[in-house]
């Protein structure tokens, strides 16, 4: 049986740059620590995800390169992979993105978030096209927030050339009166969850989501199964890092395989 750990860095949302950097370093030493071969971090978790009501910095072009690369330097010094929620400007425009480093502390790919929701006009610009990622002998894909809930393309695309376990990063916090779980996809909550099993059933991989930490959040951070199950999730609105142990070989990418549109 071929076994890889995981790590999802369920955090709090970071007071600014410089925090999320720490609380990014921090949750790399620990994943090391518990043996992960990966870890995922949030969505745009640095600098932070500019929702409203947020008060998150201006975006720095010098300050995301210098992240980057101490993560780099810090993954390479841990031998541990990283999935990075950040940003980029790209030709003067702001993009969410996730930074891929693999254990030897190389960037393998940056996977833009290329379907922005239509709060997310004047914030982010989309992206285009999808990269696939090998960390730690294991094939990689990455979807970015509502892509993976609202967007199966966006997992399919990876299964099909042979991810094993696509990473989806979020940000998804409290709304006024909204439902608060305490069991993963529990009907009466809403639909984001329930579409996280799809993805991972109908492409016959893992799929791994990560979300902040945040009290009454109505999603949490979670591992399905190639099967459409639920192997593990991480407690509602405590911080910490959920791991897990994924048997790659379910991850077969048979039903993705067979879709032909």
């Amino acid at each position: 049986m071929s076994t890889c750990r995981v790590a999802l860095a369920n955090l709090p949302f970071p007071t600014g740059p410089d925090d999320a950097v720490d609380r990014v370093r921090a949750a790399i030493v620990e994943a090391a620590a518990a043996g992960a071969a990966v870890v995922c971090f949030p969505e745009c978790y640095v600098p932070g995800y500019r929702a409203p009501g947020k008060h998150v910095a201006p975006p720095d072009p010098a300050f995301l390169g210098r992240a980057v690369t101490e993560v780099a330097q810090l993954a390479a010094a841990n031998r541990v992979g990283v999935v990075l929620g950040t940003e980029r400007v790209v030709d003067g425009a702001l993009r969410a993105c996730a930074v891929v480093v693999d254990e030897a502390g190389t960037v393998v790919g940056v996977q833009d978030k290329v379907q922005i929701d239509p709060s997310e006009e004047g914030l982010y610009a989309p992206g285009g096209g999808r990269v696939l990622c090998v960390v730690a002998g294991v094939t990689v894909g990455v979807t970015i927030c509502h892509e993976g809930w609202r967007y199966p393309e966006t997992v399919r695309w990876a299964a099909r050339r042979g991810a094993q376990i696509v990473f989806h990063q979020a940000f998804h916090e409290a709304e006024s009166g909204g439902f608060r779980p305490s069991t993963f996809a529990d009907p009466r909550n809403t639909f984001h969850e329930k579409a996280v099993l799809c993805r991972a059933a109908e492409n016959t991989c893992f799929v791994a989501t990560v979300n902040y930490a945040s009290e009454g959040s109505p999603t949490t951070s979670a591992i399905a199964r190639p099967d459409g199950t639920v192997q593990a999730w991480q407690p509602y609105g405590v911080a910490g890092l959920l791991v897990a142990d994924l048997d790659l070989s379910q991850a077969t990418g048979l039903l993705a395989q067979r879709c032909r549109y």
